[in-house]
């Protein structure tokens, strides 16, 4: 029988050309529960994929098209008076869905960004002093363009924390694009997308997640993984804050590495599961003041070089 991930990277194919580890890893951060920023320049399908998704869900899709005079209230919804019903009524914000598409996100202002920050961290929105709950699962994809910086208004440290990937969509060879060409001359797949699976699937799958086996060795080595991001000697050029990646991307990359488990149909991880997790969980985590998504990315890369990986039966759980 086919499995959900399988039904959904089937139906996202018809749309998508090559983009398997993207989709990989999308696929993996959603069973995991956690958020994904799509960082790449114009025209490179981010939204295209994030619209795939939602398609191939029994979703409610949400979209937000970041701007400089957006506002919190524009994200989360506001409290108007209802003359008729002589009441203030709550309006819901786009932010009430269970796939968000924040699109160009740092477009925005700080203030409007930071309306986010409770949504992806705790699954909930405050207006006007009342806490109501997003319906489950809640995920966001977020895009923004690293090319264009005029207008624009870089994430902080805390906002990116919240996303579980960085990913970058990256380019099409020869032959994917002129594969790209014959499927789109007449047609235009996405508009025809159908749910291949519904909201309780995806959730019940983030509760396998959960459950996925971790050897001890290989806890201990994400532990030291992110330990050395936190040492001085792994200073790209231009210095690396002493700080690391925090507590929070130690979950992470640890729930990460039980999504990608889960989507390659394992119920154990193995080390290359977090050797594939590691740079898009922990790149955008490491405080670097003059250093790029390059250096960032090399900084891992050498990491996971050195980290001497564990061997063992990693499916065996001990008692």
């Amino acid at each position: 029988m086919e499995g959900v991930f399988d039904r959904i990277r089937k139906n996202i194919s018809r749309v998508m050309i090559g983009k398997e580890e993207v989709i990989e890893l999308l696929l993996a951060a959603l069973a995991a529960g956690g958020h994904v920023l799509l960082e790449d320049v114009p025209g490179t399908g981010k939204t295209v994929l994030a619209k795939a998704l939602a398609k191939s869900m029994d979703f409610r899709f949400g979209r937000v098209q970041f701007t400089p005079d957006l506002l919190p209230s524009d994200v989360t919804g506001l409290s108007y008076y209802h003359q008729e019903k002589g009441a203030f009524v709550f309006r819901e914000g786009p932010v009430f869905a269970n796939l968000l598409l924040a699109d160009e996100i740092n477009r925005a202002t700080p203030r409007t960004q930071a309306s986010l920050l409770e949504c992806m961290a705790e699954g909930q929105v405050t207006v006007d002093g009342q806490t109501r709950k997003l319906e489950e699962p809640f995920f966001v994809i977020a895009t923004e363009n690293p090319v264009e910086t005029i207008g624009c208004f870089p994430l902080p440290e805390a906002q990116l924390d919240r996303f579980l990937m960085k990913l970058s969509m990256g380019g099409l060879s020869a032959a994917e694009e002129r594969t790209l060409i014959d499927r789109y001359i007449d047609a235009e797949p996405l508009q025809t997308l159908q749910p291949v699976c519904t909201k309780e699937e995806v959730q019940n799958l983030q509760a396998e997640c959960r459950k996925v086996f971790v050897h001890e060795d290989l806890r201990d080595y994400i532990v030291r993984l992110v330990q050395e991001t936190r040492k001085s000697t792994a200073a790209p050029a231009g210095g690396l804050s002493s700080a690391g990646v925090s507590p929070r991307g130690t979950l992470a990359l640890l729930r990460a590495s039980q999504g990608l488990a889960l989507v390659a149909g394992r119920d154990y991880v193995v080390p290359e599961d977090i050797k594939k997790a590691a740079v898009p969980v922990l790149a955008h985590r490491l405080l670097a003041e003059d250093a790029d998504d390059a250096q960032k990315a090399a900084v891992i890369k050498r990491l996971l070089e050195a980290v001497a990986v564990p061997t063992e039966d990693w499916g065996r759980r001990l008692d």
